[in-house]
């Protein structure tokens, strides 16, 4: 499903615009509507986070830019808690916006993207706080370009741990 929306989104607002989107996550902002929250980079190599209102008129599936900001503007990313497993996170611009991702994973999966976009062409000191470094960062040994699928490869890990010990015979 979620490709079909990002294959919908890039073909109805991006590509108009000249812009690759590279990420979008599913935000809580309004009961009535869907929002998105989305990553893209320019043909000018600027990277953009834009805040999407999708709604359906009949059959045929709409999207309007209702906030559009620069990376460059972005001062820092706060998950709020890094202990806990909650969707909530803030985007300090010159105002901050408080904002509830549909699920911990895509709030994870946001952050990872606008930091791999940050280092590939601004470069610039994006603090990212609250955040368990583990899923954020390339350079550790858990990160994936796979995304969440570095859950599963721990969940499978630990199972794989778990059938080992059962089958060992216990001393009498």
């Amino acid at each position: 499903m979620s490709s079909l929306v990002k294959e919908d989104l890039e073909k109805k607002l991006f590509k108009p615009l000249s812009q690759n989107l590279y990420e979008f996550i599913e935000i809580e902002f309004s009961v009535q509507d869907r929002y998105y929250l989305c990553v893209s980079v320019t043909k000018n190599e600027e990277v953009k986070i834009i805040m999407v209102k999708h709604y359906r008129i009949g059959l045929d599936e709409k999207y309007e830019v209702t906030k559009k900001w620069s990376l460059n503007d972005l001062q820092m990313i706060d998950g709020k808690e890094a202990d806990t497993d909650n969707p909530f996170f803030d985007l300090h611009f010159k105002k901050v916006y408080s904002l509830e991702a549909y699920s911990c994973a895509s709030k994870y999966s946001f952050a990872r993207t606008v930091n791999k976009l940050n280092h590939a062409y601004l470069k610039k000191d994006l603090q990212i706080v609250n955040f368990d470094s583990t899923y954020i960062n390339d350079d550790s040994i858990w990160s994936s370009n796979n995304k969440d699928c570095l859950v599963l490869m721990r969940i499978c890990f630990y199972a794989f741990n778990l059938v080992c010990l059962s089958l060992c015979p216990l001393p009498l």
